[in-house]
């Protein structure tokens, strides 16, 4: 790798934001409406719903916290993954050996037996062992009930990755998005697994769709979200793409952004690294030139 690049990507990884820096305290939980709980403090956000033969879980959380989440949980015998990132799928292993059916994407259980480079972080993720794959999967959208509560769930399509899933819970009025709504931050957009801008602003005007003015809209991280706060956020993202798009329209690459500040103008609203955005987003739109109208 030329030395230049390496430690190019050096700086962007020191100074990407490890979300396993708050996986550190024991897991909490809040009460979202009768039946639904939140479980903060194990790797993304869970939601946990309890029924008279056991629970489900939207996202199980990362693997140091499994059995604190089953403590938590009691009798896991369904588990949806919203995308395979290992702070939502890190305790598949251990619910499966709780004896819980484990629901995904067909994209994301095919990315989990892949290895996969997050060369901006300098990561290599292996492939993962069999039994934390998930057991059942589907291509758009599907229904089920659970101990009488209807749920629902489907496919965003190229967002945060290309196997981006929300469930919906339309009785309690809870939206769980997963990571396609990073509100209040520049996003890390996970190109090698097909995220880029352009698909997480659809996810959201897919969430969109499906909320009402009262729906508890449930991010991986970071605090339950109204709609009006998931449509600030698209028309920030609006805004963060048109930027990047002008400047690569003027010849910019990734470091000419990143050495010009281009985002100077959203650092004080957005908490997270410009740097990392600039470069997993630049990439991500390379992937989609066509889509922008061809760029040179």
């Amino acid at each position: 790798m030329n030395p230049q690049r390496r430690e190019f990507l050096r700086t962007v990884a020191a100074l990407t934001l490890s979300r396993g820096a708050f996986a550190e305290s024991a897991p909490s939980t809040t009460k979202l409406t009768e039946r639904l709980t939140l479980i903060t403090g194990a790797g993304n956000n869970i939601v946990s719903l309890a029924g008279d033969s056991g629970t489900l879980l939207v996202d199980c959380g990362d693997a140091p916290h499994a059995q604190a989440v089953l403590k938590l949980a009691g009798s896991v015998k369904t588990v949806f993954n919203t995308h395979w990132h290992l702070e939502s799928t890190g305790a598949n292993a251990a619910m499966a050996d709780a004896g819980a059916k484990i629901t995904a994407h067909v994209n994301t259980k095919l990315w989990m037996t892949q290895e996969i480079i997050h060369d901006w972080e300098e990561k290599v993720f292996p492939p993962r062992a069999k039994k934390a794959l998930p057991t059942e999967t589907f291509y758009t959208t599907g229904k089920t009930t659970f101990s009488g509560e209807p749920v629902e769930y489907g496919l965003m399509p190229i967002a945060h990755t290309d196997g981006d899933i929300y469930v919906h819970f339309p009785q309690s009025n809870v939206l769980v998005a997963g990571d396609v709504v990073q509100a209040g931050r520049l996003p890390l957009l996970d190109f090698p697994t097909g995220g880029w801008i352009g698909g997480m602003q659809e996810a959201h005007r897919t969430l969109l769709r499906l909320a009402n003015d009262t729906t508890k809209i449930v991010p991986a991280t970071g605090n339950v979200l109204t709609k009006a706060e998931v449509q600030a956020n698209l028309e920030t993202l609006t805004k963060l793409r048109e930027q990047l798009v002008k400047l690569m329209k003027q010849g910019m690459g990734v470091k000419d952004m990143i050495a010009a500040k281009a985002l100077k103008d959203f650092e004080s609203q957005l908490a997270g690294d410009p740097d990392a955005f600039l470069f997993t987003a630049y990439r991500g739109l390379w992937a989609h030139v066509r889509e922008l109208g061809g760029i040179v």
